[in-house]
């Protein structure tokens, strides 16, 4: 009795993560298929998923009329800045709250942790693009750059704080008699040993600087050559014959996905391992 109910419970709960699976990549699946399909398709059998005939003229009319190695290299650009910046900052705030001892540092880290639960959403675009006006960086991916590093994403820093946590203190003692520094310790021992951590905080950098679109439409509106991948795309919906090419859209969005999906199956290993580790300890 007592082994079916095991295998009963094992079959729901495998029952319920397909759920979510199913939910979680119906909208991939959905924008793949769709880019296969003619605008007319898309307008009048939205609907069907499976298209009633491919076609791959899309992504050819798609690859011409976009700058796409212009866009991908602004995102590139973007994206490589972003990620290294949220890595170094990451791990340097996590490693001060994590090790070092100074007042109110409690206080300071449970202020910054709680800005997660506030969402102030596009309210502070404009104060933002003001101050990079200030210096001269509203037209450029360095305004942007700069926001993304120096804003710090409070859930890398969290995840940075419990991963560095978890990393043995004796290990800091031992270089300290050495005669290592604070800054030493983290250069020498803290930083190579955060490889799960540095996969982990690298691949939600890369999905939100790779994604981001409101902020680069903002700062490229005026210069279409500096804009990213994915506000580039955005131009595709009225560059076809009809008002709105939404197969061409969908066919420059269904390519923009593979280079997240790579970057995510080559680290996912990492990424996996600095998740569950800065969950364990905060």
């Amino acid at each position: 009795m007592a082994r079916i109910k095991k295998i009963w419970g094992v079959v729901i709960i495998y029952l319920i993560l397909f759920l979510f699976f199913i939910i979680s990549f119906f909208p991939v699946f959905y924008t793949f298929m769709s880019s296969f399909k003619s605008n007319m398709d898309i307008l009048t059998t939205g609907n069907m998923l499976i298209p009633k005939q491919f076609v791959l003229d899309n992504y050819v009319k798609a690859w011409k009329l976009a700058d796409f190695r212009t866009y991908t290299t602004n995102s590139m650009f973007l994206s490589f800045f972003c990620v290294v910046g949220a890595i170094f900052s990451s791990t340097i705030c996590g490693y001060v709250f994590a090790r070092a001892t100074f007042k109110g540092k409690e206080i300071i880290f449970y202020f910054m942790i709680s800005s997660m639960f506030v969402s102030l959403g596009t309210l502070t675009l404009y104060p933002l693009l003001m101050i990079m006006k200030a210096f001269h960086l509203n037209k450029s991916l360095w305004g942007v750059i700069i926001i993304r590093v120096f804003g710090m994403n409070v859930t890398n820093l969290f995840i940075a704080r419990g991963y560095i946590s978890s990393i043995p203190s004796e290990i800091d003692e031992a270089a300290k008699i050495d005669g290592c520094s604070f800054c030493g310790i983290y250069h020498r021992i803290i930083f190579p040993l955060c490889k799960p951590l540095i996969a982990t905080v690298g691949i939600l950098a890369f999905r939100s600087a790779w994604n981001d679109y409101m902020l680069p439409m903002v700062f490229t509106m005026t210069d279409t050559r500096r804009m990213p991948l994915v506000v580039g795309i955005m131009h595709l919906k009225s560059s076809g014959d009809a008002a709105s090419s939404w197969n061409l859209m969908l066919a420059g969005t269904a390519i923009s996905l593979v280079p997240m999906m790579i970057i995510y199956i080559i680290f996912n290993r990492y990424f996996i391992s600095g998740m569950t580790a800065g969950a364990v300890k905060g």
